[in-house]
């Protein structure tokens, strides 16, 4: 039975039908046409020259529509090729002139024109097709009578046996008369692959494609590939998108069963195999196209990047339904407000260079990106390079008729009037939006219950002071030690990114963690975190951590090891790393695409300190891209490792020294036990063969 092409598409949705084609035996080619037709076939093929388009002095019959679908052309019963069975629909067009009523008016019908309604149409319809690298032309003949005919009406139509393609390809069709009395018709349509069609047993090149399946099993999911032992095939992981380029590939030999974390699932991530042979037929699927686990991932892979100085780009796996607006963020917390007067949302395309309509940059102004009027992301991109959110108002200046202007502050109730001078921001036709310190606009009233408070507290603090001096001094003397012992509690925060190489490692960074804990720094490590990176997924994750320590004052950590070094120089070659080769939980690997841009920019000194354990790696292995900061042995370069975490203002050289110990003895166990050959090998693969 025939397959509509219709239903063709339906079949190569994301979990594709398997359809079966009808079978035309032989290699002959030929017409035939609807009822009240009459075809003919030219014999062989013609040169494809339209020519230009004439008028046509009576009615001729010219193509209206193209319709295509798939048959098999079989020479033997496993031997058949992908043929393109094409249908052209014909109506009339033009008509023949007739008397007007007053030369009709009592005469008798004129004979020529009763000739030509007896006579028949004749046309010369001309079918292109073009599928690289196969080009053929071919001449249909047909007729139809004359009186049988309307203007305009569709006559029927004419169906040609078939033009031969390859799995795949993309083919182009053309339609026309000859002589030709309008615009040509045109079709263009994507073939299926073997993936989509039952024809594993009959097209040899699919008889010898690896046949893979998709299956899940809980959180991971399986490739399955039915192949025979001995053949060797290819695979590849794509994103859709762009210029396909594959994240993974691996040539293979035999039944193969490959996993994949659900963490690694985009929509756009698609399959390809094909045998290792020459010229061999590629199969590809798309299967997470609607898996909402996909979709889930899609956003949390997605992040914002600022290109100064006014440029700006979302970067994602695939494709999306995105809007996006600016906002400004108060230090206070609370939700962005949106600005005043709007700039309008625009539909945003991904991993394109797009400009805010901003005349400066300023750390309190957010972009927030919408989905189908759900809010999926929000960063305020400046925080990085202007320093953290600061205690700054909004100013609105509005533009009325006759140049009326208008200031106020923007405040969550709504806009105050107010006047000053600050720093334009945006301005047009419209509006304009300023920025000045909070400072200025601190509601007045409250100025002389403040100067009243301290004059009350200097009057109470001399009355006691003479009353109970000795008193007096021990209240001071705990209040400076309570002072010191807060600032120690808020010592700095300090982001520790390693690669876990094995377990071994692992417990090696988690002593070093604990012993910082112990020197008052607030620290940060995936390994302490293992819910919150599967919730949000590792690079998510780390962008959080990596702007609030920064913002904090505080210091970015890398942990160099042999995989860390490793991974760092398959991303500067490659540009970027293969889906699912780490752990879920490794926040490195996923926070290269951040920590990189850094170091190219030359904004890494001051934020990052890179630390390796002489005792597991040489200096020179840390590549010299990471060598533009710091890089410090541990344990023989604790102090100044150290001190470049406490920052300006913190110990002295003797606290440092004492510091410095306490962490090498803390460290010196699990370092000892790092060391040991390990008794079982352990792997991290995520993504491998079974």
């Amino acid at each position: 039975m025939p397959v509509p092409w219709f239903l063709l598409s339906l079949a190569l949705g994301p979990s594709p039908m398997v359809l079966s084609l009808e079978r035309i035996v032989g290699s002959q080619n030929a017409a035939r046409c609807s009822p009240g037709l009459s075809c003919h076939l030219r014999g062989g093929d013609m040169l494809c020259m339209p020519g230009s388009i004439v008028s046509a002095l009576e009615p001729v019959l010219v193509p209206t529509r193209l319709q295509t679908e798939l048959v098999l052309r079989c020479h033997q019963e496993t031997d058949c090729d992908l043929c393109v069975r094409v249908a052209v629909h014909l109506a009339v067009h033009g008509h023949w002139e007739e008397p007007g009523d007053k030369e009709q008016f009592g005469k008798a019908a004129d004979p020529e024109l009763e000739e030509h309604k007896n006579a028949s149409l004749q046309a010369h319809v001309v079918l292109s097709f073009q599928a690289y690298p196969t080009s053929r032309c071919v001449l249909l003949e047909v007729q139809v009578l004359a009186a049988l005919l309307q203007p305009g009406q569709p006559v029927g139509s004419v169906v040609f046996d078939c033009f031969e393609a390859a799995l795949g390809a993309e083919v182009r069709i053309w339609s026309y008369t000859q002589p030709r009395y309008q615009k040509e018709l045109s079709l263009t349509q994507q073939l299926p692959d073997c993936s989509g069609l039952e024809v594993r047993d009959s097209i040899q090149s699919c008889s010898a494609l690896p046949w893979l399946n998709v299956s899940t099993d809980g959180e991971d999911v399986h490739l399955v590939l039915d192949v025979s032992e001995e053949q060797h095939f290819g695979i590849s992981l794509y994103w859709n998108q762009g210029s396909k380029t594959p994240r993974w590939h691996r040539n293979l030999t035999g039944p193969q069963t490959i996993t994949l974390n659900h963490t690694d699932l985009v929509p756009c991530l698609c399959i390809q195999v094909w045998p290792l042979e020459p010229d061999s037929v590629r199969t590809s699927i798309c299967p997470f196209k609607n898996d909402t686990r996909a979709s889930r991932n899609l956003w949390r892979a997605v992040w914002l990047q600022l290109l100064p100085p006014r440029g700006w780009r979302l970067n994602a796996p695939c494709s999306l339904p995105a809007e996006a607006t600016l906002c400004w963020q108060a230090p206070s917390g609370g939700p962005c407000q949106p600005l005043v007067p709007p700039l309008y949302r625009e539909n945003v395309t991904v991993n394109k260079d797009l400009e805010f309509p901003l005349l400066k940059g300023h750390p309190n102004l957010c972009v927030q990106v919408s989905s189908w009027e759900t809010l999926q992301l929000q960063e305020c991109l400046w925080s990085d390079s202007l320093g953290p959110l600061k205690d700054d108002i909004l100013l609105v200046e509005t533009r009325g008729p006759q140049d009326n202007r208008s200031l106020c502050a923007l405040e969550p109730s709504g806009c105050t009037p107010l006047l000053s001078r600050a720093s334009t921001l945006w301005d047009d036709d419209l509006g304009a939006l300023w920025a000045c310190p909070m400072d200025k606009y601190i509601h007045q009233r409250w100025a002389l219950v403040w100067l009243a408070c301290l004059l009350f507290a200097a009057v109470l603090f001399l009355l006691l002071l003479l009353l109970k001096k000795d008193h007096v001094k021990g209240w001071l003397r705990l209040l400076k030690e309570d002072v010191r012992s807060g600032a120690a509690v808020r010592g700095r925060a300090a982001l520790l990114l390693y690669s876990a190489d094995d377990a071994g490692f692992e417990r090696l960074v988690g002593a070093l963690a604990s012993a910082l804990c112990q020197l008052s720094l607030r620290v940060v490590v995936d390994l302490w975190s293992r819910r919150e990176v599967s919730a949000q997924g590792p690079l998510a994750w780390f962008h959080a951590q990596r702007l609030q320590t920064l913002q904090e004052g505080g210091m970015v950590v890398l942990l160099f090891s042999p995989g860390a070094v490793a991974l760092c120089r398959e991303w500067l070659q490659d540009g970027a790393s293969p889906p699912g080769e780490h752990g879920p939980h490794d926040a490195f690997a996923a926070s290269l695409s951040c920590v990189l841009p850094d170091f190219l920019q030359g904004r890494a000194l001051g934020r990052y300190v890179g630390a390796y354990f002489d005792s597991l790696l040489r200096p020179d292995a840390v590549p010299a891209l990471f060598r533009a900061g710091p890089v410090l042995a541990l344990p023989s370069q604790l102090p100044e490792f150290l001190r470049a975490l406490q920052g300006p203002d913190g110990p002295g050289p003797w606290r440092l020294a004492d510091m410095a110990e306490q962490v090498s003895q803390a460290l010196q166990p699990a370092l000892d036990s790092c060391l040991r050959p390990p008794e079982t090998e352990e792997t991290g693969l995520v993504m491998g063969p079974e």
